[in-house]
């Protein structure tokens, strides 16, 4: 079955892609989430917006992303959420609290998309987060949670 990418999914492409799924993975994964839409003839138009819009949205250039990399690997930062007595989180922490962490701490404003966490964050303590800046590449972000 082929779908349209209308957000970044790890593994399989980014916004605006065509790609060929299995119809079971289409139907309650991608279509329920609002990652893709079914391809049809006249969806090259929205194709098209989607790649303007991601064009805007990128980070321009190989060298800027590498800068930007330095800038995140340097230091840590902080996420300051609820927590109880024995360092456990009530809920976890979302990319979107990542994403302003960064912002507040003087960081560049990312995309919460971009933002990979390889566990849910549920602890207080040091964890790390993979930034997605260019296709290229990758930054490590470090993490430290704190209750707040």
């Amino acid at each position: 079955m082929k779908v349209i990418l209308t957000h970044e999914v790890t593994g399989l492409g980014t916004a605006g892609d065509v790609v060929d799924v299995k119809p079971g993975y289409a139907r309650n994964f991608l279509f329920r989430r609002g990652l893709a839409t079914a391809w049809t003839a006249g969806a090259q138009k929205q194709i098209d917006a989607i790649a303007k819009g991601r064009e805007a949205r990128a980070v321009k250039s190989l060298e800027e992303a590498q800068s930007i990399k330095g800038n995140l690997e340097a230091k840590a930062v902080t996420v300051a959420a609820h927590a109880g007595k024995e360092g456990r989180l009530f809920g976890a922490v979302s990319t979107a609290d990542i994403a302003a962490a960064v912002k507040a701490a003087g960081g560049p404003d990312l995309d919460k998309r971009k933002i990979e966490v390889p566990t849910p964050i549920k602890a207080t303590g040091a964890h790390t987060a993979l930034v997605r800046l260019h296709p290229e590449v990758q930054a490590s972000l470090t993490l430290d949670v704190i209750a707040g």
